[in-house]
């Protein structure tokens, strides 16, 4: 089997974004189970953790978590997950990812900065 081309790979990456974004997480777990990497990022530094957590789709996130995502991984804007999740008022997502040990002090702005301007303290305990 040859290797896939860099316009494959980018087409590949795509699909599995979308699927993050839609929350479609057995379908986004069909890429990873056939060789994709869970960290993968797109062209903005994203993955599909960060996808699925400020989209709120909490099965998605607890899936990848699961399965190793880096819950810490930003994006080129340094946004990291849960400060992605706090923004969009996701708070099942939150929760799922502080009890994975996200970072609260990654990026920019901090998961706790991020609490504070949305008045969300109590989620971070």
């Amino acid at each position: 089997m040859e290797p896939l081309s860099d316009e494959q790979v980018d087409r590949v990456v795509a699909i599995a974004m979308d699927f993050a974004r839609q929350g479609s997480t057995d379908e986004l777990m069909e890429f990873f189970d056939h060789g994709l990497p869970l960290d993968v990022q797109d062209p903005d530094g994203n993955t599909a953790l960060m996808l699925a957590a400020y989209r709120g789709h909490v099965g998605t996130v607890r899936a990848l978590i699961e399965r190793g995502a880096d819950v810490d991984r930003r994006n080129s804007r340094d946004q990291s997950p849960i400060a992605g999740a706090l923004f969009k008022g996701e708070d099942e997502v939150v929760t799922a990812l502080l009890a994975a040990g996200a970072d609260l002090d990654a990026g920019t702005p901090t998961a706790r900065a991020a609490a504070g301007m949305f008045g969300k303290e109590e989620l971070l305990g």
